[in-house]
């Protein structure tokens, strides 16, 4: 058990946003914008958050101002695995985590009670990783214990923590999300969920 775990928060936020046309980080959602959101869910339930930016990382850090630390990978358009390689490192440089949540600035709906569930099953369960249920497999929201941070290190490609996942299956927990994993990648996705025409279940 780990009860005591030390868990600290990195939000990606380094995309180009090509199908939205713009940088979606930064689109209106309820009194803040998506990356806002984000990290204002991020910060209620843990004192280490940071972004990872990319495209558009002037612009977007000028919105973040003293929300949370931004970092900027300056090879963003390697795709999300060297996203997280490079969060996963500078987020090593100041402090050590027992755990570091993986979570993205696209997905509205993941609020702070479903981040607490997932490290609230972290701490009090033996497993390295727990991850969010997809149809797929598992994915981001996820806690990835110390151990795996190496591996975390060493990704690359634009396929994420997918693949490093499965290699744990064994050791791995999916937590259902009841549709809080709604995510905004395209102008008609954005407008579905602002006319409310896709709800969490």
């Amino acid at each position: 058990m780990k009860t005591t775990a030390d868990i600290g928060i990195l939000i990606l936020a380094a995309g180009a946003s090509t199908r939205m046309g713009s940088p979606k980080q930064l689109l209106p959602w309820k009194h803040t914008t998506l990356l806002g959101n984000a990290i204002e869910q991020a910060e209620k339930v843990s004192q280490h958050v940071k972004v990872v930016l990319g495209a558009n990382s002037a612009l977007i850090q000028e919105q973040l101002k003293n929300r949370a630390i931004g970092i900027i990978n300056d090879d963003w358009q390697k795709g999300m695995g060297a996203s997280i390689a490079f969060g996963v490192s500078e987020m090593l440089k100041t402090k050590g985590y027992d755990g570091i949540l993986i979570m993205l600035a696209d997905q509205p709906f993941v609020d702070a009670a479903y981040l607490t569930k997932l490290m609230h099953c972290f701490k009090n369960e033996s497993y390295k990783i727990v991850g969010t249920n997809y149809d797929k497999g598992v994915g981001v929201p996820a806690v990835f214990h110390s151990t795996v941070f190496t591996e975390l290190q060493q990704l690359h490609e634009d396929y994420g923590a997918r693949k490093l996942m499965k290699s744990y299956r064994q050791e791995l927990l999916g937590i259902d999300a009841n549709g809080k994993t709604v995510d905004v990648d395209t102008k008609e996705a954005y407008d579905n969920l602002i006319h409310k025409k896709a709800k969490p279940k």
